[in-house]
């Protein structure tokens, strides 16, 4: 018997046509909300690169904040009166900790510091008061005959430049220098030249007070800058989770933690070899008894800052200054250096910084210079640790771009923890 449809009732479509309007209408709100957040990320990108010039006193914050970061947090766990500390008085801890440490430092420092430059000072002008032309000579006798024995024929001494204007008549050649002439010459310009610039001491000491104080305040607002990252660290990190879509937000999770394994070696790594490295070299200047071996040691720290380059220019005057005492201790000295980069490279940066830190050298030199040609010194201070970001990135991609078969033919056998690659 026939009967007509009730009103609520309709007639039922197939499954591919229940689903397509659903479907189409999920993949236009997706693209959507993908457009919408590569807009969000290209306007921030368009503003840093806007404001550029401003970028680095935060970028130095930001690392600061990370670098004190898990310190923060095994404060912040400890629990007094049955609460647990809160973050700001754990970081107000720690910038105590650092300022009274940099108390201690200069307090041993400017002592150590003064003594050193005065005797330096002593030293060069018992050295330019030991310039008699009779000692003059006599430095050039010396280095004549040093020089004849390797061949080289060069006259310095007085004696020596009549025998070479005889031998130029009679049409043969010698390499002739006045050495007498020279380092009178030398001696006149320099008077010369710090006559003429006494009066610009005064425009000197301003702009050297002026640079002081402007760096003590960028320190102290880079310090306060660090201070609010570390304190809304997690509400930062929410914020900015907040900008990927959730679809992806496992691959991030899994990006953030490979970047977090490489700059932590990177940052945290470096600091700690800079110490190791300046603790031994100042042990080595002790031992050989070379100069100055506290100020030596602080530019070697400060200067393995920066790997390679830092490392061969604090190496340097420590050379030539051992060199000046004698030939041996030169190269006594150059042994412990090596030795201790050797130390360094084999020891020191697998077990602190790992495997997921190691960056090749080339890269290493590349981010350096590049560094170094946008923004200068601090640019270089700063190359590494963005270099190992974008490295961990640009692996990344490429074993997320690799099918999973592939990956296991290249490989036999399976592969390690940082090498496997995440999940899709």
């Amino acid at each position: 018997m026939w009967r007509p449809l009730s009103p609520g009732r309709h007639c039922r479509k197939p499954d591919g046509m229940s689903q397509q309007p659903s479907d189409s209408t999920a993949s236009a709100n997706r693209r959507k909300r993908l457009l919408l957040l590569g807009v969000l990320w290209l306007s921030l990108a368009l503003v840093l690169l806007a404001f550029r010039s401003v970028v680095m006193p935060f970028a130095g914050a930001a690392l600061i904040a990370y670098l004190v970061q898990p310190l923060v947090g095994r404060i912040s766990r400890v629990k007094v009166a049955g609460r647990p500390v809160p973050r700001w008085t754990a970081l107000l801890l720690i910038y105590a900790g650092f300022f009274v440490g940099v108390y201690l430092f200069i307090v041993a420092l400017v002592p150590q510091l003064y003594r050193e430059l005065s005797r330096v000072s002593r030293e060069a002008v018992t050295f330019a008061n030991t310039l008699t032309p009779e000692h003059v000579q006599e430095l050039a006798q010396r280095a004549e005959t040093w020089l004849s024995t390797r061949g080289i024929p060069v006259a310095l001494s007085n004696r020596a430049l009549e025998g070479a204007d005889a031998g130029s008549s009679n049409g043969t050649f010698g390499f002739a220098l006045d050495l007498e002439q020279f380092l009178g010459d030398a001696v006149k310009r320099v008077s010369i030249l710090v006559q003429e610039n006494l009066g610009d001491i005064v425009n000197v000491s301003r702009s050297i007070v002026t640079s002081v104080a402007a760096g003590v305040f960028m320190l102290f607002f880079v310090l306060m800058v660090a201070a609010f990252f570390s304190i809304d660290a997690h509400a930062i990190r929410r914020y900015f989770g907040t900008l990927i879509p959730p679809e992806y937000a496992i691959d991030a999770r899994q990006l953030l933690e490979r970047i977090d394994r490489s700059l932590s070696g990177v940052v945290r790594g470096q600091v700690t070899i800079c110490i190791v490295n300046g603790i031994l070299t100042f042990m080595g200047l002790l031992l050989f008894g070379v100069k100055f071996a506290f100020l030596l040691a602080t530019i070697a720290t400060f200067f393995s800052l920066i790997p390679i380059f830092g490392t061969i220019l604090s190496s340097v005057p420590i050379v030539l200054i051992a060199l000046a005492d004698g030939f041996q201790k030169g190269l006594a000295i150059l042994a412990w250096i090596i030795g201790i980069h050797a130390v360094e490279a084999y020891f020191l940066n697998p077990k602190i910084m790992g495997q997921a830190a190691h960056l090749h050298p080339v890269i290493v030199a590349f981010s350096l210079i590049a560094g170094e040609r946008l923004f200068g010194l601090v640019g270089a201070l700063f190359a590494v640790p963005v270099a190992s970001v974008l490295v961990a990135c640009f692996d990344y991609a490429r074993l997320k771009a690799q099918p999973a078969p592939a990956v296991a033919l290249a490989t036999p056998g399976p592969l390690p923890a940082e090498r496997q690659p995440p999940a899709a």
